[in-house]
């Protein structure tokens, strides 16, 4: 373990009604996949020129990145300095070419479970599609194989057990947004619940 921080060095990097925590939590809707490797695969679909598919050894070939970064569940708790490894959604982008009209993103998972991105935010420098976590492996209960990580956004939209990208022109609410969840998920604007949507600007 590190020096601790801090209480300014905290305050930096710690959102607005949100508790650091040196644990990792799990927190899933429904029970965890099992992996099968012969039957999954990964997706690049929608508003492409071309659909992409790939296998799970084509899948872990793609150049690999590490990144450490901060994490933030929008029930409360803050987990710093994760270590994450896997494709950097930039270096994934440079297989695809998207069409003029695309602005959003859709994730897919396993199990039909979806959340939603504009596409500037799913292209951002430190937005990666994970398998490891602080040097080993993902369990399984925090979405291995595969698991999208961004971490300016509250966690769920961080998810689990990821399948497909779809590139859309329109936004669609996934799975957590049309359920009482605020669409953007900015934890540094406390952006957690629907309703809130109603009184900004």
């Amino acid at each position: 373990m590190g020096k601790p921080l801090t209480i300014e060095a905290r305050g930096d990097r710690l959102p607005p009604g949100q508790t650091l925590t040196d644990k990792f939590p799990v927190l899933s809707y429904g029970p965890t996949p099992r992996f099968n490797l012969a039957k999954w695969d990964f997706r690049m679909v929608g508003l492409v020129e071309q659909e992409l598919h790939f296998s799970y050894e084509q899948f872990r070939a793609l150049p690999q990145s590490r990144q450490v970064s901060d994490f933030h569940c929008v029930t409360t708790w803050s987990r710093f300095d994760n270590t994450w490894q896997g494709v950097r959604v930039l270096d994934l982008m440079k297989l695809v070419s998207l069409k003029p009209q695309t602005r959003n993103v859709v994730v897919h998972c396993e199990a039909g479970y979806t959340t939603n991105l504009p596409l500037g935010e799913f292209l951002d420098d430190d937005v990666m599609l994970a398998h490891r976590h602080d040097g080993r492996d993902l369990q399984p209960d925090h979405g291995w194989p595969l698991r999208l990580i961004v971490p300016k956004l509250y966690a769920w939209k961080s998810a689990k057990w990821v399948r497909a990208i779809e590139f859309s022109e329109f936004d669609q609410r996934g799975f957590w947004e049309v359920r009482g969840y605020h669409n953007h998920a900015d934890p540094w604007r406390e952006e957690r619940y629907s309703f809130q949507e109603d009184h900004e600007e």
